[in-house]
């Protein structure tokens, strides 16, 4: 897999550049989990698992979406391409990028030029020195993801503090064998129900009971992975 080359967009420098849609099923392929933000989640249960991992440095929690079951495996990249319906933001945004200004409370757009999506074919990033709407609209969805991102931290920490967040352990069966999904943190349904009226009241008026609902349906996905994994030649 080629390195990435990832530069500030400029407008002289990027002027004849273009970026095919897609996602970058090269990078993808050894990923088996990637950063989800709440916004997402009901979409993202449709097709993956979700979880929370645990940061052990900042014991900071974080939601992803579970693509395999082992660490390197994507069981949804198959024969050199995307299997599922739709890619999480974090994947969907590559290859543009945002990177904060050290001082200021600036974003700045970064690109990876070495990706397999930029080239010579595909959609215009400049045109006469100016951005394009198709720029534009990824710019805008670029400033989105960092919002919703801060929200699902805010969300996320909340579930946390709440202590409704509990490690566990998931058992899948692959083809008749048992395999155990570790390292893991879901919310506990259990303590969920626990909650005073006014806690749960609370969960309402903050927006967070949508999400939390669709994180628990999407558990039921683990059972995807799991026929997805009985299928792959390594399994």
């Amino acid at each position: 897999m080629a390195e990435q080359q990832v530069q500030p967009l400029h407008n002289e420098k990027h002027a004849n550049i273009k970026v095919k849609n897609g996602i970058n099923v090269e990078f993808l392929k050894s990923q088996h989990l990637i950063p989800v933000v709440a916004h997402e989640f009901a979409r993202v249960a449709t097709e993956f698992p979700m979880a929370f991992v645990k940061n052990t440095e900042t014991g900071q929690f974080q939601a992803v979406a579970l693509f395999g079951l082992e660490p390197g495996e994507n069981l949804y990249v198959k024969d050199g391409k995307w299997q599922a319906g739709f890619a999480p933001l974090a994947a969907a945004r590559y290859p543009f990028g945002l990177v904060k200004h050290p001082e200021e409370d600036q974003f700045g757009i970064v690109i990876d030029e070495a990706s397999p999506l930029v080239g010579e074919e595909g959609n215009a990033l400049f045109a006469d020195g100016k951005e394009t709407e198709y720029l534009q609209a990824r710019k805008e969805a670029l400033v989105n993801y960092v919002e919703f991102a801060r929200v699902t931290e805010v969300f996320t920490q909340f579930l946390a503090d709440k202590e409704l967040l509990v490690q566990q352990t998931l058992t899948v069966d692959i083809a008749g064998e048992k395999k155990d999904i570790n390292g893991i943190y879901l919310v506990d349904e259990r303590k969920l129900n626990e909650l005073s009226d006014e806690e749960y009241l609370e969960l309402r008026k903050r927006g967070y009971l949508a999400p939390i609902f669709a994180f628990l349906t999407s558990t039921h996905q683990v059972a995807r992975l799991a026929r997805l994994k009985a299928q792959f030649p390594e399994a």
